[in-house]
């Protein structure tokens, strides 16, 4: 029988590579931390439950770090690039794995490329006023794409360089903001209203609450890059750690921050009567702090979209190189570049995918922002709850298997039993209610939410045949470096 990629020792990622800031700021970005706040967060209050959005994070943290706790238990004894789909394999099985990565190819193709709306629809915004030209969203989706490209498919350490300091940007801009409303006071005083049970469970709190599970995605892929991280047993566990924190506090302290800069009873008036509820962070910045603040915010907005871009780009790469080098894809998929050990085969597929179905939005005139976003990001949160869902049980079935390992019983039964639960509650809300809450019309509110299922299948079936081929590899499926 013919070596495989991964077993001859060949296509490797660049290990050694990442550091715990480094992986922080590469799945922290995806999170879009600015994009999140100014975008999401004034949707998010409008549409959901008001200023109860931030006692509605602060929830949201709390289940996401009882999720991590399984999840960096499992990590320490599975380390693969794969993730989820590694986790769900060695947890569930090969046939659950096969159906959890390409659930996790979409679901990351999805959110990249939706971002990429919205990227082009803010570029055009920010930049053709200030160069008197005309240029169509596509084109700065393109754009970007391009350069995308061209990082992507070199070492991730490069990447990681340029999404830390914007990153770091993002933070500060808002952080600005953050302080002048609080030594200030806000409107009137500085008020605990919103972590009160009345606000959280005010208005529409389900789509609050659903909305900040969509505002923490990204942070779960700290275990992709474990194969390309320096000590992954300890760096991968504190990087997880650290970005559900970093995100979910600064989440909850800028919403909180935001109500009351506009008053917790003004809140919702004030939102009401904005024609574009996502200028309503970029007011708060004009009344407390002042230019030029406001119009650094549009420009840190878009290299916010960018660094999200980027980072899911590298994610669904990995994704890709891992099933292709473990044979539910191609072997061809399953290889990395000679120089820079990037998964450079992964990374030109996802170009390819992304100039695509840019092109086909573009071709339909189809709105970038309340259809291209709106519909592929949300149908990338309803497949990534999915295999949260699926990892939660995958830590339980695991830890059965393999014994307890040196691992607590809370840790690896009755925490991920809990969570999973929550999620698979989460992901069948989501699905039934897709259309209202995506604003897709007719068969397509149908439509969309039943790929994640349609690419659960194909994995199933893409499974099956590595089986039936080769079930010494299919036994191995999701082991990688295991120990």
């Amino acid at each position: 029988m013919a070596e495989t990629p991964a077993a001859s020792g060949a296509n490797q990622l660049r290990k050694n590579s990442l550091g715990v800031g480094a992986v922080t700021f590469l799945v922290i970005s995806a999170a879009a931390p600015l994009t999140a706040v100014a975008g999401g967060v004034p949707i998010s209050m409008l549409l959901g439950n008001g200023a109860g959005i931030a006692g509605a994070f602060a929830l949201v943290t709390i289940v996401l770090i009882l999720f991590a706790i399984g999840y960096v238990a499992m990590a320490r004894h599975v380390k693969n690039a794969g993730a989820f789909y590694a986790y769900t394999a060695r947890g569930l099985g090969g046939h659950l794995g096969g159906a959890a990565a390409l659930i996790a190819i979409l679901s990351y193709n999805a959110m990249q490329i939706g971002v990429l709306g919205l990227l082009g629809a803010a570029s055009a915004g920010t930049f053709n006023p200030l160069i008197g030209l005309d240029i169509p969203w596509w084109a700065w989706s393109l754009f970007a794409i391009a350069v995308v490209a061209v990082l992507g498919y070199r070492q991730v350490d490069l990447s990681a360089k340029i999404l830390m300091v914007l990153v770091l940007l993002e933070y500060l801009i808002v952080l600005i903001i953050d302080a002048a409303i609080f030594l200030k006071g806000g409107d009137a005083g500085l008020s605990m209203a919103p972590f009160t049970a009345e606000q959280v469970l005010s208005g529409s709190p389900a789509v609050g609450i659903l909305f900040c599970f969509a505002a923490f995605i990204g942070f779960e892929a700290t275990t992709i890059y474990s194969e390309e991280a320096r000590t992954p047993e300890t760096t991968v566990p504190r990087a997880t750690y650290l970005s559900v924190l970093l995100i979910g506090v600064f989440y909850m302290i800028t919403a909180w921050l935001m109500a009351a800069g506009a008053g917790i009873d003004k809140l919702m008036p004030t939102l009401q009567g904005l024609k574009d509820p996502t200028t309503f962070l970029f007011e708060l910045a004009g009344r407390y702090v002042g230019e030029p603040v406001p119009t650094i915010m549009g420009f840190l907005f878009v290299s916010s979209l960018f660094a999200a871009v980027l980072a899911f780009h590298n994610g669904v790469a990995r994704y890709k190189y891992v099933a292709g080098r473990e044979g539910i894809l191609p072997d061809s998929v399953g290889v990395t570049h000679r120089q820079f050990q990037s998964p450079h085969v992964g990374s030109m597929i996802q170009t390819v995918i992304a100039v695509v179905i840019t092109a086909l939005f573009a071709w339909l005139q189809l709105d970038p922002v309340l259809a291209m976003f709106t519909w592929l990001t949300q149908l990338g949160t309803l497949g990534i709850l999915g295999l949260m869902a699926l990892t939660s049980f995958a830590v339980i079935g695991f830890f059965v298997r393999n014994g307890a390992m040196g691992e607590n019983v809370v840790i690896t039964k009755v925490l991920p039993a809990i969570v999973g639960a929550i999620l698979v509650y989460l992901f069948v809300y989501i699905f039934s209610k897709f259309g209202d809450l995506t604003g897709a019309a007719g068969s397509l509110g149908v439509i969309l939410p039943s790929l994640v299922l349609v690419a659960a299948v194909v994995g199933f079936f893409l499974s099956s045949r590595l089986a039936a081929r080769d079930r010494t590899r299919f036994n191995n499926m999701g082991s990688g470096a295991y120990s």
